[in-house]
């Protein structure tokens, strides 16, 4: 069995970061998202991906290479536009083969990795296997219909008027079979290759699709707001680790991870935090469910469930809470202007902001 990882979106949800950094490589515990998918691959034994890259591939190529660190070996194709996760599969065909294959959104975050499913899809070989869950607006989202029996008998993406309350998580297992699903198809009303008009042609065709009820946590980080879900979640796990040097002043309390090379001076920390390699925070107090990325500064503020990418300088700030701060940002204290701040800034931003 392969893998194809989707890594190709423009992000628009994630704007203003994603003008200048590729979604998939946005942070969640200083580690970026695409990361968690590519370690839930390697879990599965599988060992053969293909990475679907748009315009952000120089980026992603330089943050994954070959694949060998996560025990990996990485093709990278090329598409030139996104076009959909059907026309993604059509210009894998190659490197596809007629191998089995899971497909894995590489945005999409999964508590509990895909092993599992994996087995379950190796064992039963349906033409299709995908993962459902309940969500509340599922408008946003592919959506399933189920018969009585459990049975999928319809898929749209993103209908006005839902028929259900099923999304389609971002992992699929297919077949050989869904290439002449996807040969078949026309655009959609999006102008794209639908991968849920696939899996209707395969249950159309009367071959075997299956779908599975996931009932752990699972997001699409494709917004402000879930990204920091995510981060919350997964600082929730860490083993407390001090590398950096914390000094006499300070006080570290829960589930804090300084990294090394990493200062820590007349600070408070409340856990779950991570402070990353060579970042300094001083005088400040650092709140539960932050992560604040390499060579970072923290002076004189205040901040509380944010991420806060690598080298962003934060001097003199009041408070800052549930914000996405990007690389190399310069918030800094202002007089005469108001003191609650929520912040979603792009790279290299200056902001300044009253004490």
């Amino acid at each position: 069995m392969k893998a194809l990882v989707l890594a190709g979106g423009s992000g628009t949800r994630l704007r203003p970061i994603t003008h200048t950094s590729a979604k998939q490589l946005v942070p969640v515990a200083n580690k970026p998202v695409l990361f968690y998918g590519l370690e839930a691959i390697a879990e599965t034994g599988i060992r053969e991906v293909g990475l679907v890259v748009g315009d952000t591939q120089a980026e992603i190529e330089s943050a994954v290479g070959d694949g060998s660190a996560f025990g990996l070996r990485v093709t990278y194709l090329r598409q030139e536009a996104p076009l959909g996760l059907a026309h993604a599969v059509l210009i894998a065909r190659d490197f596809l083969g007629d191998e089995d294959f899971v497909m894995y959104l590489g945005d999409n975050f999964i508590v509990g990795g895909i092993t599992d499913l994996v087995d379950t899809f190796a064992r039963t070989r349906p033409a299709a296997q995908i993962l459902l869950t309940k969500v509340g607006d599922p408008r946003q989202f592919g959506v399933a219909e189920l018969d009585l029996e459990g049975r999928v008998v319809g898929l749209e993406e993103k209908p006005a008027r839902p028929k259900s309350d099923l999304a389609l998580v971002g992992v699929y297992l297919f077949s050989p079979a869904v290439h002449a699903a996807v040969a078949e198809l026309r655009p959609s009303w999006r102008g794209e290759l639908e991968i849920t008009d696939a899996i209707q042609w395969l249950i159309e065709a009367d071959l075997q699709v299956e779908s599975t009820l996931i009932s752990g946590y699972w997001k699409d980080t494709g917004n402000v707001t879930d990204m920091l879900e995510v981060n919350r979640l997964v600082l929730e796990s860490l083993e407390p680790r001090v590398d950096g040097l914390v000094d006499d002043s300070s006080e570290l309390v829960g589930r804090v991870v300084v990294e090394p090379g990493a200062v820590v001076e007349r600070s408070r920390v409340v856990g779950p935090v991570i402070v990353g390699a060579g970042t300094r925070v001083q005088d400040s107090y650092v709140g539960p469910f932050t992560s604040v990325g390499a060579d970072c500064v923290v002076a004189g503020s205040e901040i509380e469930y944010s991420i806060v990418l690598p080298r962003a300088s934060i001097t003199g700030v009041g408070r800052i809470e549930s914000s996405l701060i990007g690389h190399d940002v310069e918030v800094t204290a202002s007089l005469n202007t108001p003191k609650a701040h929520r912040l979603v800034l792009g790279d290299h931003s200056k902001v300044q902001i009253g004490t």
